[in-house]
């Protein structure tokens, strides 16, 4: 049976870095890693990501950022799903300090390069649609759209249950080597992913209860209260993957 990983590379989760080791493994000339972005209806993301797979016969390692679950399913075709996670507040600030030195016009970088972090934070948190500063994991690992609350957060763990590696951003060099593990037992023998450390936002020689701290010095009370708030599921699935790595 073919054999593909599918890299949901979420925004500032390390992913770049992950793909750097991925694509030491997989030659992105001769087309064994690729990439590729999809539209956010959901019925069309993962029919056209099905088709991706179905393609591109010769690629080992598929990466995405824009990928919804669930993984696709196919009678001749292992797919190993691979996604890493983090913590929510300090994602979010690594996203600001990354999309602020951006020299694109997007929406989050046009956003960020004219405002505060706390300007930034406001204004997305006052976008009802806008997923980047509320509960980001906990929409993405859910498998539909337009559920309640405390519905999509079971549909998150759902699929956190369902998956065979997750990783953590603040343990990655533990991450890979049981990413390696995972691999290898699942049919990758001669993968050998090695950590590095890419497309960085912040310093990771600053504990992550620093960086909390910083950021909420950067904040208003209110501003920061509502963080906490509209980050409550993705905290939740922070501790539940944290307890897994035992930290």
């Amino acid at each position: 049976m073919r054999k593909v990983i599918l890299h949901y590379h979420l925004f500032k989760n390390a992913g770049t870095s992950l793909d750097a080791a991925f694509k030491e493994n997989f030659s992105e000339e001769k087309g064994e890693w690729v990439t590729k972005e999809f539209p956010n209806q959901p019925a069309a993301n993962r029919e056209q990501v099905r088709q991706w797979i179905l393609d591109n016969p010769q690629a080992k390692c598929f990466s995405s950022h824009t990928a919804l679950f669930p993984v696709p399913e196919f009678d001749d075709i292992e797919v190993f799903p691979v996604i890493f996670i983090r913590h929510p507040l300090d994602r979010i600030a690594s996203a600001y300090t990354f999309e602020a030195k951006q020299k694109v016009d997007t929406f989050g970088s046009v956003l960020a390069r004219n405002t505060s972090l706390e300007g930034y934070i406001s204004v997305r948190l006052s976008l009802t649609q806008d997923r980047q500063c509320r509960n980001y994991h906990t929409f993405r690992l859910a498998t539909c759209t337009q559920k309640s609350q405390e519905a999509e957060l079971l549909s998150a763990l759902t699929t956190m249950e369902s998956l065979p590696f997750v990783g953590l951003v603040e343990q990655y060099n533990q991450s890979t080597e049981r990413l390696n593990i995972a691999l290898n037992k699942s049919g990758f023998k001669n993968i050998n992913l090695k950590p590095q450390q890419k497309n960085q936002s912040s310093n990771s020689s600053i504990g992550l209860q620093d960086k909390i701290e910083s950021l909420q010095k950067k904040l208003s009370p209110i501003v920061f209260s509502k963080l906490l708030e509209a980050n409550e599921n993705d905290s939740k699935i922070y501790e539940y993957v944290k307890e897994k790595y035992a930290i």
